[in-house]
């Protein structure tokens, strides 16, 4: 269930929100070499404001290669080479866009509430089945199945709460 619930928020950090982040970037692997190299393993990542990412590479010949890279990551970003960095520039977000950007949070959100679910009807399953096995009393059984019950209330909570945070943030202008 922690899984789960870790899964949700690593989903959550990848989504923009019209405020620069190098967490946008951390899924986009560059072709360096014929290796597939995570982008921040090539030069410094960082935001000097909240509308711009800066990366400057190690590697200047590698310059092409991370804009191309983050092209076809389908963020929506247009990197910009001065020749000893890249900028990119991340576009305010309209209304629609927004509200779009939150279905999709609320998707993600609804995933991880499923995984969790997936999870405990899994653990009651198992516990059933021990228990038709003789291992453990019925009383052991209920007992166990409402501990499994409120660890996954807990991680639904922390779902929505993920998913509350998120939606406060993009809604933000």
């Amino acid at each position: 269930m922690d899984k789960a619930v870790e899964h949700v928020r690593n989903e959550l950090i990848k989504i923009r929100t019209g405020k620069a982040t190098t967490n946008l970037l951390d899924g986009i692997k560059v072709d360096y070499y014929g290796t597939p190299t995570p982008l921040i393993q090539l030069g410094n990542v960082s935001t000097p404001d909240y509308h711009t990412i800066t990366i400057q590479p190690w590697d200047k010949t590698s310059m092409p290669l991370i804009e191309k890279s983050i092209i076809a990551a389908n963020l929506g970003l247009n990197p910009a080479n001065d020749g000893t960095l890249i900028r990119i520039p991340i576009p305010a977000l309209n209304e629609e866009r927004r509200k779009e950007i939150v279905k999709l949070v609320k998707k993600f959100a609804e995933d991880g509430k499923v995984a969790v679910r997936n999870i405990r009807r899994e653990s009651i399953e198992h516990l059933k089945k021990t228990e038709k096995d003789e291992h453990i009393s019925e009383d052991d059984r209920k007992h166990a199945e409402t501990d499994v019950q409120k660890l996954t209330d807990r991680h639904i909570k922390d779902i929505e709460d993920l998913l509350g945070m998120k939606e406060k943030e993009i809604m933000e202008v």
